[in-house]
């Protein structure tokens, strides 16, 4: 696992040409608000502000580590932030947050939209977890289109369920695919789906859809190898020290992973341009009337 450190290099590199008296750092003031993500100077623990609380009449925050561990410490000095020293403060006041100006996938927010009305034309995903992921972060910008999401429940007869959903002109769909690298079943299944304009099937070089998660918000460089004749995702569950002889530990650990991801920035681009391209295309099915 890679170190949970900022990359910082705070103690320089050359002793001999540091000053021998030293200023001591300046601590800026930086309210403790949840999902903030600080290291505490101490003990090298690095988590996001879960809350800020009293305990025995101390204010103190907790904070929650990549693998949903948490830990408490008093507000005040001994905290960095990309490796400035900075001053936990509780947050100010009542004040309701500034509204975003960017919805999750990185697009212009349009406060108060009403969700559109829904068009004719879909985005088809492979199974629940896909469908939760791509709401997760382009969720907002499909509302204002009025683009729905379906869930398929996997793909193996894929070419059925696009002749049953009746593409044509101002009906368009868009499916995204797992695992969609040559050679691979699904490479194959889509083959079959055949030429449309008004069908669009891409997809990602990923096992899973939890593989486009980065893997750094779980606390590693890289997702764990999964040895063949394991579930790979109840492996990944083990690696993490998770539950895992369940389907229902399954669906919790899902769960948890999800809610690592903030925005597009903890996606990789493998799978954003894929959902782009498909909200593109779906998006401009008034050019088919």
């Amino acid at each position: 696992m890679s170190p949970r450190h900022p990359s910082t290099d705070r103690y320089g590199a050359d002793v001999l040409a540091a000053d021998p008296h030293p200023r001591r750092p300046a601590h800026r003031e930086e309210p403790a608000v949840r999902g903030l993500v600080v290291e505490d100077v101490e003990t090298g623990w690095v988590g996001a502000v879960v809350r800020v609380e009293k305990s025995g009449g101390v204010h103190v925050v907790v904070l929650e580590d990549a693998r949903g561990r948490t830990r408490t410490f008093p507000l005040g000095p001994g905290f960095w932030i990309d490796g400035q020293p900075v001053r936990l403060v509780a947050p100010r006041g009542p004040a309701a947050p500034a509204a975003p100006t960017r919805t999750a996938s990185g697009s212009v927010a349009v406060p108060g939209a009403a969700a559109r009305t829904a068009r004719a034309s879909r985005i088809l995903v492979e199974g629940r977890h896909d469908a939760e992921l791509v709401e997760r972060v382009w969720g907002d910008d499909l509302r204002v289109e009025g683009v729905v999401v379906e869930m398929l429940d996997g793909v193996d007869d894929l070419a059925a369920a696009v002749r049953s959903f009746g593409p044509r002109p101002g009906r368009r769909v868009g499916v995204l695919v797992d695992h969609l690298v040559p050679g691979s079943k699904e490479s194959r299944i889509v083959a079959a789906v055949g030429a449309d304009p008004h069908v669009l099937v891409v997809g990602h070089p990923f096992v899973d859809v939890w593989q486009a998660v980065r893997p750094q918000r779980l606390g590693w460089e890289r997702w764990p190898v999964i040895p063949r004749g394991t579930s790979w995702k109840h492996g990944v569950l083990a690696e993490l020290g998770w539950p895992h002889a369940t389907q229902a530990d399954v669906a919790h650990g899902w769960k948890r992973i999800l809610g690592t991801v903030r925005n597009y920035a903890d996606l990789e681009p493998a799978l954003l341009g894929r959902v782009e391209e498909l909200v593109d295309f779906v998006t401009a099915d008034a050019a088919d009337r």
